[in-house]
């Protein structure tokens, strides 16, 4: 019994230590984003919300049907039929009504609604693909920053445990003699600087992980991402020209769409506007009949049957109305014209959507020119400093350096080497930003 219980928790333990190690992928956490991002979800409630307002406009074309019943149940001194006198007796009375209603025509509006409201999903559901993609963008962003900041530790690492090995080879050169004491303290100080190094990049790395799972709405504790090999970025990763970024974005950008979207809602405006100057007509129909009994009989009176009296007093009628708007205080007048307003409104906000998106998009592909400007010059330097590097390691090793002055040369060889890979990631999150806006996915 007791190794049965020692296997199971093992097995336990093995399966919660599996599902802390777990490392996401690009893929599962921009998934997971836009399935649990709050934001997401309220705008998808909006839209089954605005879908069941086109249920709604789209039955309006229906007559209604309502069923009405009441009853009455009267004491004291009543009228008797008969004799004319006053007599003191119970009755019971109750009638049974249906009545139907229905839009034969008011210019239109009812038709112009449900467009408009089928239009009002058309544009929420590019609201939630802006934010959907907006999430995508950032969770791409962040996951970057993750790979940024671990390559990061990754050098720091590196090279506090060269200055760990240099304080070794200082402190037997400093036994045998061959060094002086001040040799030793410099290289303990360069070690020290590279702990602390090793920390603010360890400090980094959590903060940018926390910054991912936060996005995602989970716990950040042992949170991991699965690592992505980003290679030497080319200029082939660069479009030829905003222009033909622009071209494709005014065409797709959900945020663009959606102001084309509106000047067709304020034109369905103005139309259900115009349709106060038209005479509305409606139709309606009823039928009824009703049933009286008195407790208290008098000679010559008779109560007749429930089914009788429910037959013998059935009635009903149909009927037709139309309003004809004559004057009502330029109301309508005033409707149409803001309503005229409000789409040379709507025609305002494309052309600023559109001179937005090209701005963005003019403003991303300069900083993604300048970011592989800077990618180059760093990978310039850092062949410069690696081959100043090795030559100040050897003049070091020769005794014709200062260990403080191989440490400047050094500093300056670790100082290329993270310039170069914030500008990898730079660049290579610049290049998707313009492919973003070019429509093209941004998690390849």
């Amino acid at each position: 019994m007791k190794t049965n219980i020692a296997v199971i928790l093992s097995l336990f333990a093995f399966s919660f230590a599996n599902y802390a190690q777990k490392q996401w992928t690009l893929q599962e956490s921009v998934n997971y984003a836009l399935e649990h991002n709050i934001t997401i979800k309220q705008n998808q409630l909006n839209l089954e919300s605005l879908k069941e307002d086109v249920v709604g406009s789209k039955w309006s074309f229906y007559p209604n049907l309502n069923a009405s019943s009441g009853a009455n149940l009267n004491f004291g001194s009543t009228i008797d039929p008969v004799s004319n006198g006053r007599i003191s007796s119970t009755s019971f009375s109750s009638s049974y009504n249906l009545s139907s209603g229905i839009t034969v025509f008011n210019g239109f509006r009812l038709l112009n609604s449900y467009k408009l409201s089928q239009l009002g999903v058309e544009a929420s559901k590019l609201d939630l693909q802006q934010i959907k993609d907006d999430t995508s963008l950032n969770v791409v962003n962040s996951y970057l920053n993750i790979l940024f900041a671990k390559e990061n530790l990754d050098v720091a690492k590196t090279q506090a445990e060269i200055s760990k090995k240099q304080i070794e080879v200082v402190t037997s050169q400093v036994d045998a003699g061959a060094k002086p004491q001040g040799e030793l303290l410099n290289a303990k100080s360069t070690h020290a600087s590279d702990i602390q190094n090793v920390i603010a990049s360890e400090n980094t790395l959590n903060l940018a992980l926390l910054q991912l799972a936060q996005l995602l709405q989970i716990d950040p504790n042992n949170f991991d991402i699965a690592p992505i090999e980003v290679g030497a970025p080319t200029a082939a990763l660069m479009f030829n020209s905003p222009n033909d970024i622009y071209a494709n974005a005014v065409l797709n950008r959900p945020e663009i769409i959606k102001e084309k979207y509106n000047i067709e809602r304020s034109e369905l405006n103005i139309e259900i506007a115009k349709s106060g100057f038209l005479p509305s007509v409606s139709a309606s129909a009823s039928a009824g009949t009703n049933y009286s009994h008195r407790f208290t009989l008098f000679q010559g009176q008779q109560n007749d049957f429930f089914f009788n009296q429910l037959n013998n007093n059935f009635g009903y009628g149909i009927g037709l109305s139309v309003n004809v708007p004559i004057f009502n205080r330029y109301q309508n007048k005033v409707n149409v014209n803001k309503a005229k307003i409000n789409k040379e409104k709507s025609e305002l906000s494309l052309e600023s959507a559109k001179l937005s998106l090209q701005q963005s998009i003019q403003r991303a592909f300069l900083d993604a020119k300048a970011a592989l400007k800077s990618y180059e010059a760093a990978k310039s330097s850092l062949i410069a400093q690696e081959e100043a590097f090795k030559n100040a390691q050897e003049r070091y090793n020769f005794g014709a350096m200062t260990l403080f002055d191989f440490d400047q040369v050094r500093n300056r060889y670790v100082s290329a080497e993270s310039t170069l890979i914030r500008e990898k990631y730079n660049y290579v999150f610049k290049t998707k930003v313009l492919k973003f806006y070019n429509g093209e996915s941004v998690l390849d």
